[in-house]
């Protein structure tokens, strides 16, 4: 009976292998959808059993097709479901083996690069990426030496696809853990994603980032400016992981850099603030946004405001910075209320907290100013005047020596 039945399954096999070989795209289209919603999820021992110990022969037939058709598309989705079944599958070791022996990790990755590649095609061959970098370090170490960051970082920065950026997020965290080799690469490719043109990319960067920094140790200098520049988007969830991300970074070398950063950024550079005339056009409304140098002044003002009530060590170091100072040429800002609203709020704790600020502050502002501050900051700029204003702007504040915090 078991002889039998085991001829029968080679008599099977044996004709799906020779129909293969045989037929045309539609029938191939036929056998691969056929194989993917039968095999989905099992084992390596059950797939020999359904090929009659000959599965080996289906992945390479597999494997073959697949480089010669992936440039036109034929199948693709299809196939790359077909070959995942055969990687992912558990004892499935030699599956893996023989499909990188024939160069798989190389063709799967040209597929992220192609311009004509469905976005759903793009995410199955991650999908397949992601089981390969499962099975271990060197295999993880094998997608990184044939270029594997670089592609799937440009795949996540260019898709149109949510579900696809977010595959390629994760296989990216993937490859930073455990592999020490490779993980300051996949760092450096991060902070490469984040001046991206996609607010999604943007954001995932910045979220991997939070967790690939410990892996890596030391913070890398060039993620700085990049990193501040996130505080000029109107993407609120961009934003969000940029500031988290600065609040991580103070316990790195670069604390002193995003700080100077972050004051520098509450008084932009005059020629940042040339106001481009299609922005005004009365005929085009909803083009009238804020300047991007003023959304960042706002989020900076904002940033110092949490990282100040956050670590109690930074309130001195920011006013040996003149933060003060840039604190009121940003409440003074008539053209971006949000920026007055945000400097007055952080402006309020400082003085509240450091008597030699409200000293200081008392005496810029003149006793009326002063006296309208205090009672209510965050909804000062609604009362402000243009004298006011241009008191704050032209303020002369510089506090010299180490402050002491009252206790």
């Amino acid at each position: 009976m078991a002889s039998a039945k085991q001829a029968t399954a080679v008599s099977q096999a044996m004709s799906v292998l020779h129909e293969w070989d045989k037929g045309s795209k539609t029938t191939r289209r036929k056998i691969l959808l056929t194989f993917v919603t039968q095999n989905y999820s099992k084992t390596a021992p059950e797939l020999e059993a359904e090929f009659a110990e000959a599965a080996s022969l289906f992945l390479a037939r597999l494997s073959a097709w697949l480089r010669l058709t992936y440039m036109v598309g034929t199948c693709l989705n299809l196939q790359l479901q077909a070959i995942t079944i055969f990687i992912s599958a558990s004892s499935g070791h030699k599956f893996l083996a023989e499909f990188l022996e024939v160069g798989g990790v190389l063709t799967v990755l040209e597929i992220l690069g192609l311009k004509q590649a469905k976005e759903e095609d793009k995410t199955h061959a991650i999908r397949l990426l992601q089981c390969i970098a499962n099975a271990g370090r060197k295999y993880k170490e094998l997608i990184c030496e044939s270029y594997g960051i670089r592609a799937v970082a440009e795949c996540l920065a260019r898709s149109k696809s949510e579900e696809t950026q977010d595959h390629a997020r994760n296989l990216l965290q993937m490859l930073a853990q455990g592999n020490p080799k490779y993980e300051v690469q996949v760092y450096k490719g991060l902070i490469a994603l984040l001046p991206s043109t996609s607010p999604k990319a943007q954001q995932m960067a910045a979220q991997t980032l939070r967790i690939v920094q410990p892996i890596v140790g030391q913070a890398n200098p060039n993620i700085v400016d990049p990193l501040l520049n996130l505080l000029r988007t109107l993407h609120l969830e961009v934003q969000y992981e940029a500031v988290e991300l600065i609040k991580d970074l103070m316990k790195y070398e670069v604390q002193d850099q995003l700080l100077q950063g972050l004051v520098h950024a509450l008084v932009p550079a005059k020629e940042d603030m040339r106001r481009p005339e299609i922005l005004d056009d009365p005929e085009a409304p909803e083009l009238k946004q804020p300047l991007p140098v003023f959304v960042q002044q706002a989020a900076a003002a904002k940033v110092i405001g949490v990282l100040v009530k956050e670590f109690d060590n930074l309130g001195e170091k920011l006013i040996q910075m003149r933060v003060v100072h840039n604190l009121m040429i940003a409440m003074g800002n008539e053209d971006h209320a949000d920026s007055q609203r945000q400097a007055s709020i952080t402006l309020e704790f400082l003085a509240s907290s450091y008597p030699l600020v409200d000293e200081h502050v008392r005496d810029a502002m003149g006793e009326a100013l002063y006296q309208a501050f205090l009672s209510d900051p965050e909804a000062l700029y609604l009362s402000m005047d243009a004298v006011q204003a241009d008191v704050l702007r032209s303020n002369k504040v510089n506090i010299p020596g180490i402050i002491e915090t009252v206790e």
